[in-house]
């Protein structure tokens, strides 16, 4: 088990752990280690009390896994007493995809409420709407521990232990030297919160205590200390400015990773599209090919017919099939039709026909007109279809080739 040992250290911690590599790695998705890492830095500095530090976690199954714990206390306010109630939370290897797992952590002088509306008899917080109601991204735990804290202030998850009848005697005379809201109520009230023991903590190693004692000490023995602590602080200076430059380098990588997956992403995109774009000129290809077959064969089957000098300029082109000379004639009547409606145009203007007749010529020519195109739409689509048969069947024919 290791954790930070100092506020200052505490991102130092976070990016070592989490960019661990081998067996101690933690299970964590490479993707949103560093979103675990800010989670953990906001919490940290909304909460102070709490501390992350890496411990073994044992599934039901009996699997161990190394995971990243937060322990400490959540302040819980209650009927105007803050008080701080010790938890543990585990971030599991789906964190933070899904929610962690937390736990109530009595000390030796506390029990659990049972029944408890959000805490089971073992600890686990259960029934708690933000840990089931937990979404990815946006949900984190700066609001989780707000939650936790709002609702043990509805219904106090730990209580102190009964004390006995005939409590042995202090043999400490500080009357502050243990502390209980609840000194002022009769074992018939309800029993009150209590407030954890502080966590004590190891003396600072630059020797800044909070009391000073005369002393005589030899000048050599004062100078070794002087520059010892010198030199400690010269090397905490050093990790300092390392620890910064290390971070602003992890930044800068993680930003690189962002920007290398959206251009590998961008790079897929294009690929696909131009694979797409390969396949239909394919097509195209096929396309031009067999009507390249067409024209060539036509142009084998007339090629002696314009060398005699014969050829009727009527009878040049010949009609394939009844739908071709159906097209034909029809296409033919509508720009005869479109040429003599322009020619009544011209004689009007000019005079030479009444006004009357020409509205009525003009209305017989447009109806007649628009019969035949829609004779010519019908046939051409009858045309398309058989026209996409036939080219399927060539390029069955080319695949077989």
């Amino acid at each position: 088990m290791s954790s930070p040992q100092s506020e200052q250290q505490l991102a130092t911690f976070l990016s070592g752990v989490l960019s661990q590599r081998g067996p101690s790695a933690l299970p964590y998705a490479e993707d949103i280690k560093w979103l675990i890492r800010q989670h953990l830095v906001a919490l940290i500095s909304s909460y102070p009390s709490l501390e992350p530090k890496t411990a073994t976690f044992t599934h039901n199954d009996g699997r161990a896994v190394n995971l990243l714990q937060i322990d400490g206390t959540v302040p819980m306010p209650f009927q105007g007493v803050t008080y701080n109630i010790p938890v543990v939370i585990w971030l599991m290897d789906v964190y933070p995809r899904h929610a962690p797992c937390v736990y109530v952590n009595p000390t030796r002088d506390m029990i659990i409420k049972r029944p408890h509306p959000f805490v089971d008899p073992s600890g686990l917080v259960v029934n708690v709407p933000y840990l089931k109601e937990w979404v990815f991204p946006s949900s984190n735990l700066v609001d989780l521990a707000r939650h936790l804290s709002q609702h043990f202030a509805q219904d106090p998850p730990l209580y102190s232990s009964p004390r006995p009848r005939n409590p042995t005697p202090n043999p400490n005379p500080n009357p502050t030297s243990h502390l209980s809201p609840t000194s002022g109520y009769s074992s018939g009230s309800y029993a009150r919160p209590v407030i954890p023991p502080t966590r004590q903590y190891p003396p600072s190693p630059y020797g800044s205590g909070s009391f000073s004692r005369v002393q005589t000490d030899d000048p050599t023995e004062v100078y070794r200390r002087n520059a010892i602590n010198k030199l400690v602080e010269m090397v905490h200076g050093d990790i300092a400015g390392l620890r910064k430059a290390r971070e602003a380098e992890m930044d800068g990588l993680f930003n690189a990773q962002v920007a290398l997956r959206q251009r590998s992403e961008q790079l897929g995109r294009g690929l696909k599209e131009m694979l797409d774009e390969k396949e239909g000129l394919e097509q195209q290809l096929q396309m031009v090919l067999m009507n390249s077959d067409v024209l060539e064969g036509w142009l084998r089957e007339n090629e002696g017919k314009s060398k005699d000098g014969g050829v009727d300029v009527d009878d040049a082109f010949e009609c394939v099939d009844a739908l071709s000379k159906q097209m034909l004639e029809c296409t033919a009547s509508d720009l005869a039709i479109e040429d003599v409606v322009y020619s009544l145009d011209k004689a009007v203007q000019d005079g030479a026909i009444p006004f009357d007749q020409y509205l009525r010529t003009v209305r017989l020519l447009s109806r007649e007109q628009f019969f035949h195109r829609a004779t010519a739409a019908k046939v051409r689509a009858v045309q398309m279809q058989s026209q996409v048969a036939n080219m399927a069947a060539r390029l069955t024919h080319y695949v077989a080739s």
